[in-house]
């Protein structure tokens, strides 16, 4: 008996409009950060936020923490790590550069997904995704260009861009872990993680724990309670939605930023403008599925009876691969 369809609303499944909510989320949360950098420094911030963050993950999921593994607890380190790394470059980068520019540089880290897997998973880029990587890194390097003559990387675009190899690092690790471990447990082990590191950098750089000061407390703890509801709604939604679909509707953050960020009175020059475009479109282009030939019917049959296992490795468009995201 075939299974009743899903139902949509405008298209979509609960799982993705879940995705949708997240992506306008994160948009907001560029601000909300560089906000905070007013009054805290970013290694203490990122090991509150985190800290909130997993303190909110184990209420949640209490219960099933009592039978985590040694597997779940390195697997979870792992994504720790990669999220520490990400999120506190970034959180550094926003020290000096504005929420606008934070968001579409680091919509880099799409197209730059494929690249890794070619050096890490020995898994070749198709010919778009070259392309779209190309387009991302000339847009990039005109966001970068904003208020200067010329490409000038500041310190603050620098971190923003090294941000975005451990954050595809944290994609890869999800991709490979997420389906094989509990959602709670994994949640809270990388968050506590990420944390713990943040605080942990503090003494290394010299940073110190900033005076009392309610907009980093309401920050913190705003931020933490959505890292939490964010890594949760990722592992959940992403067992069910491809990663192109899922990464086309990720494409959104940096345009929801962008729109957080005029509306607080940021300024983007057209040439930003353009260079955001160019990111998009990239982002976009790296993760289009070329449409196959459609076969006459019974080809496939017929081909299958030939060679049982001529099928065996072609890949599923649709199939849920290495797709997550991390805004601020």
């Amino acid at each position: 008996m075939n299974q009743p369809a899903p139902r949509r609303v405008f298209g979509l499944s609960r799982q993705e409009w879940a995705l949708v909510g997240i992506t306008v989320i994160w948009g907001g949360t560029f601000l909300v950060v560089h906000t905070a950098m007013e009054h805290s420094g970013p290694w203490f911030f990122v090991g509150f936020r985190f800290l909130a963050a997993g303190v909110f993950a184990a209420l949640i999921f209490w219960r099933s923490l009592r039978g985590m593994t040694w597997r779940e607890l390195g697997a979870g380190a792992a994504i720790g790590a990669a999220i520490y790394g990400g999120y506190g470059l970034q959180t550094a980068g926003l020290q000096t550069i504005d929420s606008s520019t934070s968001a579409f540089m680091t919509a880099f880290y799409v197209p730059l997904v494929p690249l890794l897997q070619w050096l890490v998973l020995r898994k070749p880029p198709r010919a778009l995704t070259l392309v779209g990587a190309g387009l991302a890194f000339v847009g990039l390097l005109l966001v970068a260009g904003i208020g200067s003559r010329g490409i000038h990387l500041g310190e603050g675009e620098i971190l923003t861009l090294i941000s975005t190899l451990p954050i595809a690092g944290e994609i890869i690790l999800i991709s490979l872990f997420g389906g094989r471990f509990d959602v709670g447990r994994l949640t809270v082990v990388q968050l506590l993680t990420a944390s713990l590191l943040g605080f942990a950098t503090m003494p290394a750089v010299g940073e110190a724990i900033p005076a009392f000061d309610p907009v980093w407390l309401f920050a913190g703890l705003g931020m933490g309670v959505a890292s939490g509801l964010i890594q949760l709604t990722m592992n959940w939604a992403q067992r069910s939605v491809s990663a192109t679909r899922a990464t086309i509707i990720y494409t959104g953050e940096p345009v929801w930023a962008g729109v957080v960020g005029r509306i607080a009175g940021e300024r983007i020059p057209p040439l930003a403008i353009l260079g955001a475009a160019l990111i998009i479109a990239g982002t976009l282009l790296s993760e289009l599925q070329p449409r196959r030939p459609s076969r006459a019917p019974g080809a496939d049959n017929a081909r299958a009876a030939e060679d049982p296992g001529a099928h065996a490795d072609d890949p599923d468009p649709d199939a849920p691969e290495l797709t997550s995201r991390a805004g601020a």
